[in-house]
C-alpha cells in the first residue's frame, strides 16, 4: 500500500474521530436484540473513529447472550475497546470475549477459553476502561495477542449469568496504521487535527 494511501487513511480517521463524541453503531433499545447465537452473531458495520454498541444482558428465562461481528479493513486496526459509564453488572463483574473469525464458535458451556482470541471481565472498577491490554493475556486456554488487531473479520461474545437485566456500553475506536515511513508527517498531521479540535470543543463546551 502506497504512502499517500496510508496517510489519507490516517487523516481521514483523525477528521472523523477528532470530534467531541463518538458514532453509535448500535443501540439495542432503538434496533432491537443483538443476536444470541456466537454461530450467527449481529454483523456491524465499523468506521474509523469510535464504534459504539449498548445493550443488554443477564439471566431471565435463559441468559441474555449478544454476539456481533465486524470487519476490519487493510490499513486498520481496532486500538481500544473502553467500557463505557453507565454499564451495570450482576455481581462484581460480567463477561466478555473476541474470536478471530465471523462467528463465536466456543460452546457456552465449555469450561476453558480455548478458541477465543481473548476475554475478561468488565465491572465497576472497569467504567472508562480500554479492556484491549487484558483480554490481550492468553487465559484459561485462549490464544491471547500483540498490540491491536490488525485487518480481519472478528466476534464478540457478551454475558452477564446473573438474575436481571444490566446495561453495557463499549467503543470500540478503529484507527489507521500508518507504515513507518509515514509516521513523521502523520505525528505532524494529527497534532494540528488534535489542536484543532481541542480548541472547538473548548469553545463549544
Amino acid at each position: 500500500m502506497s504512502q499517500r494511501i496510508v496517510l489519507s487513511r490516517v487523516l481521514l480517521t483523525a477528521v472523523l474521530s477528532s470530534g467531541c463524541f463518538g458514532a453509535t453503531i448500535y443501540d439495542e433499545s432503538t434496533l432491537g436484540d443483538l443476536s444470541n447465537s456466537g454461530l450467527s452473531p449481529t454483523s456491524l458495520n465499523f468506521s474509523p473513529g469510535s464504534n459504539i454498541v449498548r445493550g443488554t444482558t443477564g439471566l431471565g428465562t435463559i441468559v441474555d447472550r449478544d454476539y456481533f461481528t465486524f470487519l476490519v479493513p487493510q490499513g486498520f486496526a481496532v486500538t481500544s475497546l473502553v467500557e463505557l459509564a453507565n454499564t451495570t453488572v450482576g455481581a462484581a463483574v460480567s463477561f466478555i470475549g473476541i474470536e478471530q473469525g465471523s462467528s463465536v464458535t466456543v460452546p457456552t458451556n465449555a469450561q476453558t477459553a480455548a478458541g477465543l482470541l481473548g476475554w475478561t471481565h468488565y465491572g465497576a472498577a472497569t467504567t472508562d476502561t480500554d479492556l484491549l491490554p487484558a483480554m490481550r493475556i492468553s487465559s484459561l486456554g485462549s490464544s491471547g495477542f500483540n498490540g491491536p488487531l490488525g485487518p480481519g473479520t472478528y466476534s464478540v461474545w457478551i454475558q452477564d449469568g446473573n438474575v436481571g437485566t444490566f446495561s453495557y456500553g463499549f467503543d470500540v475506536r478503529l484507527d489507521a496504521v500508518p507504515e513507518p515511513g509515514t509516521l513523521g508527517m502523520v505525528l505532524g498531521a494529527l497534532a494540528l487535527i488534535a489542536f484543532s479540535s481541542k480548541m472547538y470543543c473548548s469553545r463549544t463546551i
